[in-house]
Order: structure tokens, then C-alpha cells, then sequence
């Protein structure tokens, strides 16, 4: 029964991540900022207790790893397998550019700066917002830019 209990709460706890991780931001892992890697593994940390429901036993890390496993090759099984679950998690291509004007309500809702644009663009060799046709963020967090 100790066990089982282990089992739930690791589930609990991966799918509250899972769902709070996608509502805060859409960074691609070289995209992470210090304060964000430092967050992921402060959350680590902070849930590693309530996941074993304070059993520290080799058998209780044992069991909420492999549920951790199972949910993540289940989660990646259903996200290929259907579109609407894989927009509902993993989000949908973010218009940031149009016609060279940048769109700052799109910009807030990505939760990213123009300095943070700008050097995304630097990186892709464009100086220019005003010479682009449309930016476009995408839900694994590349940006794509599309010349005019």
C-alpha cells in the first residue's frame, strides 16, 4: 500500500509540471536562461520528498522512477498520436512579426523581451525586425524567421 501511494503521488506531481511547466514559458533547453535551469532544478528538489511520500527506501525511489519513465514514454506515445492533445500541451506556432512590425501582446504571452527577439535574430544573422516578414515561435521554442 506504501507503495501505491509513492506511485500516485509521483504521478500527481509529473502531471502538475508537466501542465505548470507549459503554462510559464516555451523555451528550448539551449534557450534556458540561469534562472530558469536553477527553477527546474530547485522544482526537483522540492518535490522529491512529497513524490516518495517521505519513504526514502531504495524501493520507493525505485518505484516513483519508473512510474516517472512510464508516464514520460506514454506521454510521448499519446502526443504522437493525436494533434489536439499535442496542441493542448505542447502549444501552437506564435506569430511575433508581421510585415516587419513587432506584435508586443504576442511577445508578453511567449514571455520573452524585445532584447531577448533581438538576439534570437542576431543569432540567425538579422538586424532588423523592420526587414523581416513574419518571426514565428514555435511550441518547442526555435524561432523561425521568414524574410521579406
Amino acid at each position: 500500500m506504501e507503495l501505491l501511494v509513492v506511485a500516485v503521488h509521483t504521478a500527481a506531481i509529473f502531471a502538475f509540471l508537466v501542465v505548470g511547466l507549459r503554462t510559464v514559458g516555451r523555451r528550448s533547453l539551449p534557450q534556458l536562461r540561469v534562472a530558469d535551469l536553477v527553477a527546474i532544478l530547485l522544482l526537483g528538489s522540492a518535490v522529491e520528498t512529497a513524490m516518495v511520500a517521505g519513504n526514502t527506501s531504495l524501493v520507493a525511489g525505485i518505484v516513483s522512477a519508473g512510474v516517472l519513465l512510464v508516464l514520460n514514454s506514454s506521454v510521448g506515445q499519446l502526443l504522437a498520436r493525436s494533434p489536439r492533445l499535442r496542441h493542448l500541451v505542447g502549444g501552437a506556432p506564435l506569430l511575433l512579426v508581421h510585415d516587419g512590425q513587432l506584435l508586443p501582446d504576442h511577445l508578453r504571452r511567449a514571455g520573452l523581451s524585445v532584447t531577448e527577439l533581438d538576439e534570437a535574430l542576431r543569432e540567425r544573422g538579422e538586424c532588423s525586425v523592420a526587414d523581416l516578414h513574419e518571426v514565428v515561435l514555435e511550441p518547442d521554442g526555435t524561432v523561425h524567421v521568414i524574410p521579406r
